[in-house]
This record gives C-alpha cells, sequence and structure tokens, in this order.
C-alpha cells in the first residue's frame, strides 16, 4: 500500500448496558486516584474508542482527518452516556497544536454534553512528559492530574489504567488490586481500559 493511501485503523464499540441487578513518573503519577460517578440510568449505551492521534489534518501518514471527524460525528449522533477512550488521542502530547485539533474536531460532544473518560497513550506522553501531562489534564480537569482512576456508571465499574506505569505492581498496582477485591455488590460489569495490553 503506498503512503498516500494508508488508512488509520480504529477502534470503534457502541456498548449497550441493560442488565440490572434488582435493587510515570512524572508528580501527576502521584496524584491519589480519582473516583469519578456518572449518574445514568438503565439501559444506557457508551462508546470505546481509541488511537485518533488527533494533529494536523494535512498530516494523511499519522491519521486520517476525514475518517476521524466522521466517526466523531457518528459518535455525536449516537448520544452515548459517555465515550471511554482507549489512549493516543493526540498525535504528540506535547503539541499544543494537536490538542487544538481535538478541541475543535471533537467541540461537538462538549455541545451534547457526552463526558470523555481517556486512558493515556504512549503517544499522549511524547516528550517533554510534564507539557503533554498539562496538556492532556488542562482538557480532562476532572481527573485531578491522576494518571489511573474509576468511574462508576449504575451498573457499571471501569477501571482507567495508565500502560506507561506498571499496571500490577507499585502505587497503580495496589490501587487496582484494592479496587478488584472491594466491587460492590450492586456492579454486574467491570471495564477495564488501558492503551497496550497488560
Amino acid at each position: 500500500m503506498k503512503l498516500g493511501q494508508r488508512i488509520s485503523v480504529v477502534l470503534l464499540l457502541l456498548v449497550s448496558i441493560s442488565c440490572s441487578r434488582s435493587q510515570s513518573q512524572t508528580h501527576a503519577s502521584e496524584a491519589h486516584p480519582v473516583e469519578l460517578e456518572l449518574q445514568v440510568s438503565l439501559p444506557f449505551r457508551f462508546v470505546a474508542y481509541g488511537d485518533t492521534r488527533f494533529t494536523d489534518p494535512n498530516d494523511m501518514e499519522a491519521s486520517n482527518p476525514a475518517i476521524r471527524r466522521a466517526l466523531v460525528q457518528a459518535i455525536a449522533d449516537v448520544h452515548p452516556a459517555f465515550i471511554s477512550i482507549g489512549g493516543d488521542i493526540s498525535y504528540n502530547g506535547y503539541n499544543k497544536g494537536d490538542w487544538k485539533i481535538w478541541d475543535s474536531e471533537t467541540q461537538v460532544w462538549r455541545d451534547h454534553k457526552i463526558p470523555v473518560y481517556p486512558a493515556l497513550g504512549n503517544h499522549d506522553l511524547h516528550e517533554p512528559q510534564n507539557a503533554a501531562l498539562a496538556n492532556y489534564f488542562e482538557r480532562f480537569p476532572d481527573l485531578k492530574n491522576s494518571r489511573y482512576y474509576s468511574v462508576r456508571a449504575a451498573n457499571t465499574l471501569m477501571l482507567v489504567l495508565d500502560s506507561s506505569l506498571t499496571e500490577t505492581s507499585g502505587p497503580q498496582g495496589e490501587w487496582l488490586a484494592q479496587k478488584l477485591d472491594s466491587i460492590p455488590s450492586d456492579v454486574d460489569f467491570i471495564f477495564l481500559v488501558l492503551h497496550h495490553p497488560p
């Protein structure tokens, strides 16, 4: 395939939840993991998406801007309860221009008040890492500089991990073990979200 014909591959999942029970290495990695809660009614739908690599639309090698925009609009059109992004939101995390493309192209999600819960990917951490994390957390202030966190939505629990850190040991691993050891009895579905395979 010629370079100009390359098409980015993305994962886009629309997930419906209808089951219910009866009744690294920088200062940011030390932030206490936040526990977010989203008020939703059953049934609800959410979207799992990743490797978007928002960047200059003239850069056809890093991602396909036409497909990227079409997917963003398709997601907005189905009105999901939230969007889970499995990393690599930006092509170069340090690049403010890439994040401005994110801001512009995903404005429709903010207009529709669709929450976005991201996991960090390696592109989001492209050096210098402090600048990359500053750009990332500026877009996601609810994370309070936490690189891993949980989201509770009705009968689901989403555990979002930073795969650039050790997942099963150290502070993140201890947090994950504690979360898995104390699953609330009314949780029917647990989702682990991370950029790289553990």
